[in-house]
């Protein structure tokens, strides 16, 4: 999109619900490439606060892209970050395979190196701590503004000596993983001699948690999501392809007191202070 049209796109006083802008040490050329692909106004350089008409910025700066609510008062910037911050501390102190995420995939139970699809991959953060543990991870983010941020967060961390390797094991698809699951299930069956090339062994949703009256009980990361990608309302459609292409096992994070996803009944559960994992188990983990 040139400057003239996001010019245009500025000054009108409808608000627009999302844009791209930049602070003066941002990248220009990936700000007008996000503008094209994603078919976003580009404001040029800006600053959040000062933004009136536009809900909420995929922002570049000196650290890479995050998403920002404009306007003054606004919480922080999310993006996604596996260097430094809390994914770096993870990373460092996290806890090995007994961190509740690992030992709901298995890590504890196995020795084998797991495939396992992120099929809900919004941030990365769960897939980051399964591929430091070894894993080969396949991401799927439908979301083309989460898409981009996580894209940018991963190909900063590949430029880390420490996160390479991690990073290495990463790799990222976009659009639905629905078509995806379902054209595996029937493209792989149930072969057990098959390759982990169609079927994944272990596949994690963690779909976005529903939504709570108290804004202030929502994490920051979440309030920002909702402003533009809301709840995710095919999270039964999403499991049951995910059971029907699932080699071992299917991981479901849920609020810790929300219901189950509908459908099948999880055979387990590991509960942590504020989440817990459904685990479907399908067959046994190898050894």
């Amino acid at each position: 999109m040139s400057r003239a049209k996001a010019s245009n796109a500025s000054s009108t006083d409808e608000t627009i619900p999302l844009a791209i802008a930049r602070s003066p040490l941002g990248d220009d050329r990936q700000a007008l490439a996000l503008s094209t692909d994603l078919s976003l106004p580009y404001l040029g350089v800006a600053s959040p606060k000062d933004i009136r008409n536009v809900s909420a910025l995929l922002f570049l700066d000196e650290h890479g892209l995050c998403l920002q609510v404009a306007g003054k008062n606004a919480p922080g910037p999310v993006r996604a970050e596996f260097v430094t911050g809390k994914m770096g501390y993870r990373r460092e102190h996290g806890g090995g395979s007994g961190q509740l995420v690992a030992r709901a995939v298995g890590l504890q139970k196995t020795k084998a190196d797991l495939h396992v699809l992120d099929a809900t991959a919004g941030l990365g953060q769960d897939a980051f701590v399964l591929a430091s543990l070894g894993c080969r991870v396949s991401l799927f983010e439908r979301n083309p503004v989460i898409h981009a941020l996580l894209a940018d967060g991963l190909a900063r961390a590949s430029l880390n000596v420490d996160c390479a390797p991690i990073i290495a094991r990463m790799t990222l698809h976009s659009g639905s993983s629905i078509d995806w699951l379902r054209n595996a299930a029937v493209d792989g069956g149930d072969d057990e001699s098959s390759n982990q090339g169609t079927l994944a062994d272990v596949i994690y949703l963690d779909p976005m948690f529903p939504h709570r009256v108290k804004s202030a009980l929502v994490k920051k990361e979440m309030q920002v999501f909702r402003t533009v990608v809301g709840d995710d309302d095919d999270s039964e459609a999403l499991l049951e392809a995910a059971l029907a292409a699932a080699r071992y096992r299917v991981v479901v994070k849920r609020p810790r007191k929300a219901p189950a996803i509908g459908g099948a009944e999880p055979g387990t559960r590991i509960e942590g202070k504020s989440s817990r994992y459904d685990i479907y188990p399908i067959r046994a983990l190898p050894r």
